[in-house]
């Protein structure tokens, strides 16, 4: 159209910002950018003291209750029935050490896996603070349980630990910790079992227990076939290790002492109550 002017030229007419302005707006963006950096890295900060905090009393907290369990492991072991050997040949008679020791770690591994079914169907539906408490209680289960197989192994390899009652329970709650046989025959190994070392190993094994069955806590049932699983499998493999330090060292039965396993194996120095 005549005397209009085009669009192009009528943007070209709008006032161009000053230079003043320019800064002006540049300097405003700038402070706040800082002022927002300044408050993240104060968020930041607090978060960091929070978390480090947090992580203090989680990490304590998470100590004892892992002592609490091994506490009560300890506590439970010297009142677990073990049979000894005699006992053992009178209810399988005709089995050999080795058939023996199958019967004995097909039954351990019914066992741990009924515990965890059990505990499997009792997490249907989980509730979060309930947790901690079905799997302290499926540790000890499994716990005692595999205790009674790994002492009733000894008895069957002729290699039952030396001492009282609560020292041989001792002796054993090491050997469940570290997963393998001890060696009657080098005291240091069985002393050192009845020190402070044992609840740290102790805590060690339930710690690695812990992470390995939260699986069974799956809802709907499907928690129970795990937990069933699981179980049977780590006892059978737990009894795979023990034996195969056992038959290393393993006394025939002929070459015990002629009342049998009934019969107190000679304490080595340093072990007596």
């Amino acid at each position: 159209m005549a005397g209009s002017s085009p669009f192009r030229k009528r943007r070209s007419r709008q006032p161009e910002p000053t230079p003043e302005l320019t800064e002006d707006a540049a300097s405003q963006r700038a402070l706040a950018q800082n002022d927002e950096r300044g408050r993240t890295a104060s968020l930041a900060a607090a978060v960091g003291r929070g978390a480090k905090t947090g992580a203090k009393r989680g990490g304590q907290g998470a100590k004892a209750g892992l002592t609490a369990i091994a506490d009560r492991i300890i506590g439970n072991a010297p009142r677990i029935p073990v049979r000894d050997l005699a006992t053992l040949r009178a209810q399988f008679p005709g089995l050999g050490p080795e058939q023996l020791a199958d019967k004995l770690v097909a039954g351990a591994a019914n066992g741990t896996s009924t515990v965890g079914a059990g505990i499997g169907a009792a997490a249907m539906l989980p509730v979060p603070p309930a947790m901690p408490a079905e799997l302290a209680t499926e540790i000890v289960g499994v716990a005692a349980v595999e205790f009674k197989l790994i002492a009733e192994l000894h008895e069957v390899y002729g290699l039952r630990a030396p001492g009282t009652v609560r020292q041989r329970s001792i002796a054993y709650l090491g050997a469940w910790a570290d997963e393998r046989g001890i060696d009657i025959t080098a005291p240091t190994t069985v002393n050192a079992a009845l020190g402070g070392q044992l609840k740290r190993e102790l805590r060690q094994q339930i710690l690695k227990r812990t992470f390995r069955n939260l699986p069974n806590l799956a809802p709907f049932m499907v928690g129970a076939a795990v937990g069933a699983v699981l179980n049977r499998r780590d006892t059978r493999k737990l009894a795979g290790k023990v034996r195969k330090d056992l038959r290393t060292k393993q006394v025939p039965w002929d070459a015990l002492p002629p009342s049998g396993a009934g019969r107190e194996l000679p304490s080595p120095p340093g072990t007596e109550d």
